[in-house]
């Protein structure tokens, strides 16, 4: 049964099937892209001097494979990757899957506390890492999270505070104490032979766990989301697909690996098509991207709302070759329709695609095709991908008619396998026929396109980022002179939303709105960080003691507005 319109007048679509799914495993992927387009260009890094073939990219892949086998990385280990966009992350998201090792994305803006968490979560037995990004330096972190590194023998790690870490992996030209080079590890992989390699790969199967994307949950602490070879190589597959990719085509990358968007939406699906990756830069410069686009001549590009606003504000714009770009995925937030329309208009993007998705699924559940008008690409997320199905149901589980908004909740081959050892939360997230409830309020009209209207709960989104106050709240818990902490978010003209703190202190404490910003900036990423702090006597509750945030955001809008 597959059906893009609601079936029987109910919002419920179920996603054609005459496009098999693809069987292969993330290696095999790479294998026939290497065979068939061996010649043409896969990767291009600018800022790094980078530009690879096809055959190139297997190659290195090969050699950084064979050199984590070598250091005792085996099959179902967990390989931590904290860096922002380079080529080294590139490597290590293919190098791990050839040797059936699981790949867990480290947000690069993580401070300490949200590491440590990360690395023991999972257990991660390695760590790729860069030395520094913006204002994060990665190594101080590490010696600080394990002063044992000072005299520890690289690759023989045993720190109190990370009691599964042996291997931490460092990029760059200089080799901390205790850490292993980069380069040191690839060239260890010359000794491995690639046909130890294929031996490790027949042994691998395409539900295998591959890939941990930690997403925040409203409980707390964040949740590793496991996904397979078929979650992730089938939705690249399909997003691709669905912007009628070739291996002509040369995509932009400025949105992060660590996200699904960056690495499953951007790499892998470059890969499926033999198309070739052009990264700008470490993190997103709207100089760098349209730099990469005008030169690379690239024809399709990725982005949230708000990268395309800002490289359409440059001055510099028109002096940019865009002439050949075609296609993309605007994704993360609602797109305005002026922005649209001169991301149509002036970046010659005639055929831009909004998608939607979640990280537990893969991520794409919804995309717009390359002909939707533009009253679809502004209004709606699109309809459904091939092979998934989707829902919305009211207050009381039922299929709510077309055009009625309820909860969405979708399933498919794109359903994450679990939450990381963690199955209480699986099971309250995936119910027991299989459908993964998204906590997003939606409507499907009935043509079958789909609207996001809110959120069941009180994410926060961010300039794309998702936000969950219970994380930020339990963290703020954390400080001594914190006796109570809300945190909810208000609307935003830049960032769409941004994070707002309601506070009671301890007594005689004496807290500052910067004292609290001061206490969060080392140690959680700069985007949960809050952007207005206010202290209260008391808070708005139920009679049942749940916070109503509601009141919080009418108080907070109005007394900004006073101010």
């Amino acid at each position: 049964m597959s059906s893009r319109i609601p079936i029987d007048g109910l919002s419920h679509v179920v996603g054609e099937t005459r496009s098999p799914l693809r069987d292969e495993t993330i290696p095999e992927l790479l294998r026939k892209a290497a065979t068939k387009f061996s010649d043409r260009e896969a990767a291009v890094f600018p800022a790094q001097g980078i530009r690879w073939s096809y055959a190139d990219l297997s190659c290195e892949v090969d050699r950084l494979a064979g050199g984590m086998h070598e250091i005792g990385v085996r099959k179902g280990d967990r390989v931590g990757i904290w860096s922002p966009n380079r080529f080294e992350w590139l490597l290590t998201q293919f190098a791990t899957a050839r040797i059936g090792a699981v790949l867990v994305c480290i947000n690069p803006a993580y401070r300490i506390f949200e590491l440590e968490y990360a690395l023991n979560k999972v257990g991660c037995k390695a760590l790729v890492t860069a030395p520094a990004f913006k204002s994060s330096n990665y190594i101080a972190m590490l010696q600080e999270l394990a002063p044992e590194l000072k005299t520890a023998a690289p690759g023989d790690l045993h720190a109190a505070r990370l009691p599964d870490l042996r291997a931490i992996i460092a990029m760059g030209d200089v080799t901390p104490p205790g850490m292993m080079g980069f380069a040191q590890v690839c060239a260890a992989g010359d000794a491995i032979s690639t046909d130890l390699l294929d031996q490790i790969c027949q042994g691998l199967d395409q539900k295998d766990p591959i890939n941990i994307q930690f997403t925040s949950g409203t409980t707390g602490s964040p949740k590793g989301a496991c996904l397979t070879h078929r979650n992730i190589v089938n939705n690249a597959h399909f997003v691709t697909e669905t912007l009628e990719f070739s291996s002509r085509d040369r995509l932009c990358i400025p949105v992060p690996f660590y996200h699904c968007f960056g690495m499953v939406m951007g790499t892998l699906g470059c890969v499926s098509k033999g198309a070739a990756m052009i990264v700008p830069g470490e993190g997103f410069d709207p100089v760098d991207t349209m730099e990469a686009v005008s030169n690379e001549h690239c024809t399709a590009i990725y982005g949230v709302p708000t990268m395309f606003v800002t490289q359409l504000a440059l001055e510099s714009f028109d002096s940019y070759d865009t002439s050949h770009l075609r296609t993309g995925i605007m994704a993360g937030a609602p797109c305005p329709a002026e922005v649209m329309k001169q991301v149509v208009s002036r970046m010659h993007l005639s055929q831009i695609t909004i998608a939607y998705g979640m990280t537990e699924t893969s991520p794409v559940s919804f995309q717009t095709n390359v002909e939707d008008p533009f009253d679809k690409r502004v209004s709606t997320v699109g309809r459904i991908h091939p092979h998934v199905e989707c829902k919305i149901i009211g207050e009381g589980g039922e299929t709510v008619p077309a055009g009625q908004q309820g909860e969405l909740l979708t399933r498919g081959y794109s359903v994450m396998r679990e939450y990381w050892n963690d199955p209480d939360k699986t099971a309250e997230s995936i119910d027991a026929q299989g459908w993964m409830h998204t906590g997003d309020l939606a409507t499907i009209d009935a043509e079958g396109y789909c609207e996001i209207t809110g959120r069941v709960k009180d994410m926060i989104c961010r300039g794309g980022e998702n936000i969950y106050p219970r994380e930020i709240e339990e963290f703020l818990y954390t400080h001594p002179k914190i006796a109570q902490a809300q945190v909810f978010g208000i609307p935003d003209g830049t960032y769409g939303e941004i994070v707002c703190a309601w506070i009671i202190e301890t007594e005689g404490a004496g807290l500052t709105a910067e004292d609290v910003r001061g206490f969060c900036r080392d140690r959680i990423a700069h985007f949960k960080i809050p952007a207005h702090v206010r202290f209260k006597s008391e808070l708005p509750m139920t009679v049942t003691g749940k916070p109503q945030k509601f009141l919080m955001r009418e108080e907070m809008l109005e007394d900004l507005a006073s101010d």
